[in-house]
């Protein structure tokens, strides 16, 4: 008998691949092992992934740190995290995409005609590309992190390992607690997205402190480094954002300026 995956031969007792570690398998694929497959790989308690948010709630520092520093088995890989966590964002989007543009209709705050397009362009345009837009966030986050703490032990590469796993963790729990919320109280849907939002900074506030061992005061003037040079970048993406909705949903110029 060779495995299945890199050929190797194997005894008719061997469970596991002693060449690349890959489970045998021996019986035919049916709806109840690939449930006990799912079960045992994502809802089981000791699974990367169970092991991972839990650890990225209570002790973030280490899940980061330990990878990072070659740690491989323990947690899940960022790069997967974040491929999990895009592939919740698709289905959240998918059921509840009505529900979240509903939630978020500023029609009524709008005072002309061409306001209401263009926030209507952009409200389409960030759930057709909500991936691309979560995935650019994380290299603008890294490269404002590595020069804020450019004196600091960590490289470039490393602070964009930190923000996988910060924001993939981020947008795990903000779907699990929105989806909540749209079904209890969709009406507080914004007012419950501005505290999630504050919640998350203060989260990545006491990763960074504690990832990096700096006391109160070193934390506090790290924090008033970091806001301008977000607020720049949050400018910049914007008026990026609005070029590409400009582009991708056929407003011009003359749908955007007040009729007299």
């Amino acid at each position: 008998m060779n495995c299945k995956n890199c050929h190797r031969l194997l005894t008719e007792e061997s469970q596991y691949c002693n060449s690349c570690g890959a489970q045998v398998i021996k019986n035919r694929l049916t709806f109840k092992n690939l449930l006990e497959y799912f079960t045992e790989t994502y809802l089981n308690y000791d699974n990367k992934f169970i092991r991972t948010i839990i650890s990225l709630f209570v002790k973030p520092d280490e899940v980061i740190d330990s990878y990072i520093n070659g740690v491989r088995k323990r947690y899940i890989n960022p790069v997967s995290f974040l491929a999990i966590s895009l592939t919740l964002s698709g289905f959240y989007l998918f059921f509840f995409q009505d529900n979240l543009k509903e939630s978020m209709d500023f029609s009524g705050l709008s005072n002309y005609e061409g306001q209401e397009k263009l926030n209507e362009a952009l409200s389409n345009f960030v759930f057709d590309y909500n991936s691309f837009i979560y995935f650019s966030i994380i290299p603008a986050f890294a490269i404002i992190s590595w020069m804020v703490f450019i004196n600091k032990k960590y490289n470039f590469t490393e602070h964009v390992i930190i923000y996988l796993y910060t924001m993939s963790f981020s947008s795990i729990l903000s779907i699990f607690f929105t989806v909540s919320i749209i079904l209890i109280a969709p009406k507080s849907y914004m007012t419950f997205s501005l505290g999630i939002y504050f919640l998350l900074f203060i989260y990545h506030i006491f990763l960074l402190k504690r990832l990096f061992k700096l006391s109160g005061k070193q934390m506090l003037m790290k924090t008033l480094a970091f806001l301008p040079l977000g607020f720049i970048f949050y400018v910049v993406f914007s008026i990026i954002m609005i070029i590409l909705v400009i582009i991708t949903e056929d407003l011009t110029l003359q749908d955007l300026i007040p009729s007299k």
